[in-house]
Parts: structure tokens; sequence; C-alpha cells
């Protein structure tokens, strides 16, 4: 009688968490498809025929070709120029913002001084207002400086907002590590710059790593600073995109190519930093920043 008094509530207990294990698989299925689902015919479609893309029914079996992506680097509309603003634009403003980002985080995780917090919260803050309210602003600042439709231009309106992002994020970073690592290397006889660059930097890595890639994705889809401020000389990936939706109608197969070229990059980056990329997002979660 005991032992099927003992039994019973654990038996409750299982059965609670395998139905709790499967609510969680069912909706974690539910959010793979989600997210995966569009991005697969976003490629099918991509490799499909004028008939087969626009066709009423779905098309799951066709005769795969690649007249959409010749059709995007032939003519007066070379991708290829768009593709190569979209490279320098975005990976420049990453690795400036990184740079950056990690000096002026270092130096405002180890230095005290009255309105620490306020300064961190205005970085931070600046990352959070809308793009449509500094647009204006940065526009006539361009135009005046001669910036508009250059890509100097393009990457330091990417740092306005990258920048101060990176250094919030890295401040987090450097705050997590001991300070006695470092004092331990100065009283070794490392000067604050070697104490930086052998001590601090290598225990960051996964973020200056989460940091990168934020920054780049960032850039690399941007519209609306490029809308404003590229020109002829300077477009990015994704104004060539806008091209392609016309009042006579909209090229959907050339339209699916260049939001997988889009698209596609980004993929394999997160994949190949993607250890650190998960470090990095979960030490930022666990310090609290």
């Amino acid at each position: 009688m005991s032992t099927h008094t003992i039994a019973t509530p654990r038996r409750r207990s299982t059965h609670r968490r395998g139905s709790g294990g499967i609510v969680a698989v069912v909706f974690l299925v539910l959010a793979l498809a989600w997210t995966v689902v569009p991005l697969v015919w976003m490629v099918l479609g991509s490799f499909k025929g004028p008939g087969d893309v626009t066709a009423s029914t779905p098309q799951w079996f066709f005769e795969p070709t690649w007249r959409n992506y010749e059709n995007l680097f032939s003519g007066a509309n070379n991708l290829a120029t768009y593709l190569n603003h979209s490279v320098i634009a975005a990976v420049g403003a990453a690795v400036i913002a990184t740079v950056l980002g990690t000096l002026g985080g270092y130096g405002l995780a180890r230095t005290a001084f009255k309105g620490k917090k306020g300064l961190s919260f205005w970085f931070i803050s600046t990352r959070m207002a809308p793009i449509a309210a500094v647009v204006l602003p940065l526009f006539l600042v361009f135009r005046f400086a001669g910036l508009i439709d250059t890509l100097p231009g393009l990457i330091l309106a990417y740092l306005t907002f990258n920048l101060p992002f990176a250094i919030w994020i890295m401040s987090a970073f450097f705050e997590a590590i001991p300070p006695s690592l470092e004092e331990s290397a100065e009283v070794a006889g490392c000067t604050r710059w070697q104490t930086f660059w052998y001590v601090a930097l290598p225990l960051t890595k996964a973020g200056i790593v989460t940091t990168a890639v934020l920054c780049l994705v960032f850039a690399w889809n941007d519209y609306a600073f490029a809308t404003v401020i590229s020109g002829p000389n300077s477009q990015t990936l994704p104004i060539a995109a806008t091209q392609l939706v016309t009042q006579t109608g909209v090229d959907w197969g050339q339209l699916t190519a260049i939001g997988t070229i889009v698209v596609l990059p980004m993929i394999l980056v997160g994949l190949a930093v993607r250890r650190w990329l998960v470090t990095g997002l979960t030490l930022g979660a666990v310090t609290g920043e």
C-alpha cells in the first residue's frame, strides 16, 4: 500500500515532465518552420523560371535554372557594383566600430568617474533612437561635408549606430573580467597597453566576435541610410532589390535571387562563428547587461 502511494507522485511528475518536453519540441518545430520555410522558398524561387515562380499553385518540382542570377550580373544594372559597395561599406563599418568600440569599452569599464552609468546609458540610448529621427540631420551634415553619394559617408552613417552599441557591449565584457588578473600582469612588469593586449583582449574574444557580427549584419541589411546617404556611386544591395519592383510589375525570379545573395553571406558568417556568438550573447545575459 505504501509502495503504491510513493510511486504515484513519481509517475505524475514524470508524466508532467514528458508533457512539457513534448510542448517544447512542438514549439521549437513551429519556430524553426516559421524561420526556415520562407528562406527555403526564397532560395527555390531563385532557381525557377518565369512560369514556375509565378504559378498559381506552388511548384515544388521544377527544372532549375541559373538565368535569374545571370540576369542580375549582366546588363546595365550589374549587381557586381552594388555587391562591391555593400561589402566595402558593411565590412569597413564593422571593423572600425569593433576596433574603436573595443578601445572605448575597455576605457569605460576600467575608468571610475562621476556619471559613468549615465554615460553608458547615453551610449545605448543612441542605438535605441529610430533611424528616421537622425536621417535628416545626418543628410544636412553630410551634404555640407561633401559625403553624400560616397562610401566613406555611408560608413560614417553606419558608425553613428554601430559605434555606441559596440562601446556599450564591449564594456560589459571587460567588466566581467576580474581586475585582479590585470593587476597581476602589471605587478609582473607589463605596461597598461601590454595588459590590455595580452590579458584583457584574449579573454573577450567572444565579445569581439559578437560585436563584429552584429555590426556587420546591421550595416549589410541597412536600407534607410543607404536610401538617403548613397547615390549612383555608392548604392548597396538593398537599393538594388527595390529597383526590381517597378510600375510594370515585379521580377520575382531576380528578386528572390538577390534576396538569396543578401541573406546567404550573413547565414554563413553566423554559422562560422556560432560558437563565439552564442558564448558572447550568453555572457551578456548572465552579467545582466
